[in-house]
C-alpha cells in the first residue's frame, strides 16, 4: 500500500514522532494507522526500557497559573540538544497546560491525564522513542492562593519559582520574591516551617563543630605560645612537608605533635556544656535568617529582610506558600 505524505502528517500529528519515524512505522504497519501508532508506542517503550539506567539531567521546567491554581513540572531528557528541540518543549507545555487546567495535585494525577488521545506517561515514553534519549516527568508541584506568581529564570527552562501571597499586589513585588525563591534557594518558609527533623540534625552538626572550634582555638594558642606557627602543623602532611623544607624543625615537629593531642584532650575534657549550647543556638538562628525565605536578606536590599520588605509594600502582605525546581547542581 502507498504511504502518502498525508498519512505520515496525520500519525506525526497524533504522536508528535519525527517525519521518518511516521513513515517507517506506516510502511511496516501497510498503512494502518493504528498498528502504525502501536509501533512507534512500543518503540518508545523499548528505548525507555534500554536507557532506564541513564541519568536524565538536561530538560524543560515549566511554571503556570490559571486564577487561584498553579503548577510546576519537569521534562527530563539526557541532552541539552533534545531539550531545546521545539517538539520536546512543545510536550512539555502540553503537559503543563493540562495539569493545571485539571488542578492535578500529583505526579500520579499528571501522568494520568490525556493529551492527543493518550496518557501524559504514554506520551513520554513514546517521545523517548522519537529521540532515543530516555525521558522521565520529575519534580511537580502545585500551589493554591489568592494572588500566585510563577517565574521562569531568564526564560531558559531551567529554574522556575512559585510564589503565593496572601493578597493581590503589584506584579513586580510578586516577581521580586520568586527571583529571591531563585536565586537564595530557601529551605523554608520561616523557622517553624522547617522540619523538626532537619533543625536536629543541624543543631546536632552545630554542637560539633562548636566543639571542635573551642578545641581548635585552644591548640592553637598552646602552639603560638610555644613559638610554633599554627598553619605549619594543621595536618600531618603539612607537617611534614613543611619539615622537609625547612620551615620547621624536626624538634618543633615533635613538640607540634605532643601539643595537639595533649592540649586537645584537655580542652574537650574541659568544654562548658553551657557554652557550647549557646554558641551553637547562635549558628542555628543564623541557618534560619540564611535559610527562611521570610528571614533572609532581601536580594535588592541587605539591610532588610523579605518580610520588611513585604511590610514596606503593604503592613499585611505576607507569602503563604513557595516551590522552586532547577535541572541545575548547586
Amino acid at each position: 500500500m502507498a504511504i502518502t505524505l498525508a498519512d505520515i502528517n496525520k500519525l506525526r500529528q497524533k504522536t508528535q514522532a519525527g517525519l521518518m519515524d511516521c513513515k517507517k512505522a506506516l510502511t511496516e504497519a501497510n498503512g494502518d494507522m493504528d498498528a502504525a501508532m502501536d509501533i512507534l508506542r512500543k518503540k518508545g517503550q523499548l528505548v525507555a526500557a534500554k536507557r532506564s539506567d541513564r541519568e536524565a539531567a538536561e530538560g524543560c521546567v515549566l511554571a503556570k497559573v490559571n486564577g487561584k491554581f498553579g503548577a510546576m513540572i519537569a521534562l527530563k531528557c539526557e541532552t541539552d540538544f533534545v531539550a531545546k528541540n521545539a517538539d520536546f518543549v512543545a510536550l512539555a507545555n502540553a503537559i503543563i497546560d493540562a495539569a493545571v487546567a485539571a488542578k492535578a495535585k500529583t505526579l500520579d494525577e499528571v501522568k494520568a491525564l490525556t493529551i492527543n488521545g493518550e496518557t501524559i506517561a504514554e506520551a513520554v515514553t513514546n517521545r523517548s522513542g522519537v529521540t532515543g534519549e530516555k525521558m522521565e516527568l520529575d519534580g511537580y508541584a502545585a500551589v493554591e492562593g489568592e494572588n500566585i506568581i510563577a517565574y521562569n529564570h531568564m526564560g531558559g527552562n531551567f529554574l522556575c519559582t512559585l510564589i503565593v501571597l496572601n493578597k493581590q499586589t503589584d506584579a513586580q513585588v510578586g516577581k521580586n520574591v520568586a527571583m529571591q525563591v531563585a536565586a537564595m534557594n530557601p529551605v523554608a518558609l520561616d523557622e517553624a516551617s522547617v522540619p523538626q527533623a532537619t533543625k536536629d540534625a543541624e543543631l546536632k552538626a552545630d554542637i560539633e563543630k562548636a566543639k571542635q572550634n573551642q578545641i581548635g582555638k585552644a591548640v592553637e594558642n598552646a602552639l603560638k605560645k610555644a613559638g610554633i606557627n599554627p598553619a605549619h602543623v594543621d595536618s600531618e602532611d603539612h607537617i611534614e612537608s613543611n619539615t622537609a623544607k625547612g620551615w620547621i624543625t624536626a624538634e618543633d615537629a615533635a613538640k607540634a605533635r605532643e601539643i595537639k593531642a595533649t592540649v586537645a584532650k584537655e580542652a574537650e575534657a574541659n568544654l562548658k556544656e553551657q557554652m557550647i549550647q549557646n554558641i551553637a543556638m547562635g549558628m542555628l538562628n543564623k541557618f534560619y535568617k540564611e535559610n527562611c525565605l521570610l528571614d533572609q536578606a532581601f536580594i535588592d536590599d541587605s539591610k532588610i529582610s523579605v518580610k520588611q520588605y513585604l511590610q514596606s509594600i503593604d503592613k499585611e502582605l505576607t507569602i503563604c506558600d513557595f516551590k522552586r525546581y532547577t535541572l541545575r547542581a548547586e
